[in-house]
């Protein structure tokens, strides 16, 4: 018996969806990640049902890296679906299956997926389950206002708003974009770039070192 930090997720709302392209996009995204950065799973993203994945991480870090990393994926792609996340921290009986998140048992992985079930009947998209009762509601809060901003954003916006995680000056997207200056500027700010990019810096220099 072990105890480990367990990822998954879902996509809400995926039975209004194209199933074919829901799978492909799905499919795409969560092997970018595992190609990315396969020293942050002690057993990889697994889609398990279709529109749900698991993955067992090595540590908060490397399971807020991946949520982030799949919810930038999805802009910089331009995909139109949103997952709901559970990261736990939870027992697992069974040795880790290293090169998929089949055959294994545990309460943990039961406790995740309850936890994803019942968040259908919230609005919340993330939600942290950890060993420290303050460090999980410190995370679920910083989530929370991460979600206030990415949830206003719309597909139609995914382009511009990829230009600006890959470049904060306003004059380099517009340049990039060929678009006018000036509207970057107000783009940047109707966007809330900046408080974004907060949010990201709070998770990974303020909560994450400190966990």
């Amino acid at each position: 018996m072990s105890r480990r930090f367990i990822l998954m997720a879902d996509v809400i709302k995926s039975t209004r969806m194209n199933a074919s392209r829901l799978m492909r996009d799905f499919k795409e995204i969560a092997s970018q990640i595992n190609l990315q950065s396969p020293e942050a799973f002690y057993s990889p993203i697994t889609i398990t049902l279709g529109d749900e994945f698991q993955s067992i991480v090595h540590s908060l870090k490397s399971g807020t890296d991946a949520i982030l990393r799949f919810e930038e994926a999805i802009i910089n792609k331009r995909k139109d679906f949103k997952l709901r996340y559970a990261l736990n921290f939870g027992e697992i009986n069974t040795p880790i299956n290293k090169q998929a998140a089949y055959g294994m048992l545990g309460p943990g992985l039961l406790e995740t997926r309850s936890f994803l079930a019942r968040m259908k009947d919230s609005r919340d998209r993330f939600f942290f389950r950890l060993e420290d009762p303050n460090l999980s509601e410190k995370m679920n809060m910083i989530f929370r206002l991460y979600q206030m901003v990415v949830d206003a954003w719309r597909i139609k916006d995914f382009p511009v708003i990829a230009e600006f995680l890959k470049n904060k000056d306003y004059k380099a997207v517009a340049d990039k974009l060929k678009k006018d200056r000036s509207l970057m500027w107000k783009r940047e700010r109707s966007l809330n770039i900046a408080a974004y990019i907060t949010i990201k810096n709070l998770i990974s220099k303020e909560i994450i070192p400190y966990a």
